[in-house]
């Protein structure tokens, strides 16, 4: 592995595109449920209950649904980035990074120091809650108070349209403006990292093909195979938090001779 390490490290160095796809494997490592697996969220839940029809179309389901997704908040709130996402960030500081593109909600890109213009959120965010009707945003703490409060299913101040945290429920189209941008991001690199995913969820996971497709190296950190294994310059398999650090203590290294700790 410390050839593979020393590998990715110069390419980062040489790179003048340097494009991170994150996935839940990211967040799990920081204490979030990877809600697919045993004992995450839809072991309790049944996802088709979730549908963005079914949250338009009934006030149960959208009691249901903030139930579901307060117990949801309530990790993400408290979890802190793990060494991946501070070495991702360091990355940006050193002047490498040309975007995140993420598959998590839980905004702790932006809690390691990711500038809100490096971080493209394809399934939304759970920090926020905007209104389906007129669109207006809300800090999701503020409406967290409403819900510790006996609110069950809150609403807007301004049209009493239903609330909703903003991200990707299951049937609700993805967000055409940043998709179309990790696309073109994807494109247009020439090095892009896989951190954590397990390159399966679509439209998302054929990104990497996109920027092989155009000629940019593609390197794969992940813990279990992916299907795109054979198509990766490099594949590691392993953790991704210390995985990253050593990447990017090795780019310290060879940006100056010496090395930096990366640490959680």
């Amino acid at each position: 592995m410390k050839e593979q390490i020393e590998k990715v490290a110069e390419w980062i160095k040489t790179a003048k595109r340097v494009v991170v796809f994150a996935g839940a494997g990211l967040s799990t490592e920081s204490g979030i449920p990877d809600f697919r697996s045993p004992g995450g969220v839809w072991d309790r839940y049944n996802p088709e209950d979730f549908y963005f029809q079914n949250f338009l179309a009934s006030e149960t389901s959208r009691e249901k649904y903030w139930q579901m997704a307060t117990e949801m908040y309530e990790p993400m709130k408290k979890a802190r980035p793990n060494p991946a996402h501070i070495a991702i960030g360091e990355m940006e500081r050193l002047g490498k990074l040309d975007c995140v593109i993420t598959q998590n909600i839980d905004g702790l890109h932006f809690k390691a120091g990711n500038s809100e213009e490096k971080v493209i959120e394809l399934h939304g965010t759970a920090r926020y809650v905007t209104c389906l009707n007129c669109g207006k945003r809300y800090d999701r703490e503020e409406i967290q108070e409403r819900l510790k409060k006996g609110v069950k299913v809150p609403d807007c101040d301004d049209c009493r349209g239903p609330l909703k945290p903003a991200t990707i429920s299951f049937g609700q189209s993805m967000p055409e403006r940043e998709t179309q941008e990790a696309y073109h991001r994807s494109s247009l690199c020439d090095l892009f990292i896989v951190i954590g995913s397990s390159l399966v969820v679509q439209p998302a996971a054929s990104m990497p093909l996109v920027a092989k497709k155009n000629g940019a190296k593609l390197v794969i950190i992940n813990r279990d195979p992916t299907p795109y294994d054979h198509l990766a310059d490099i594949v590691i398999h392993g953790l991704a938090g210390p995985t990253m650090a050593r990447i990017v203590e090795e780019v310290h290294s060879v940006r100056s001779g010496g090395s930096k700790e990366i640490s959680g």
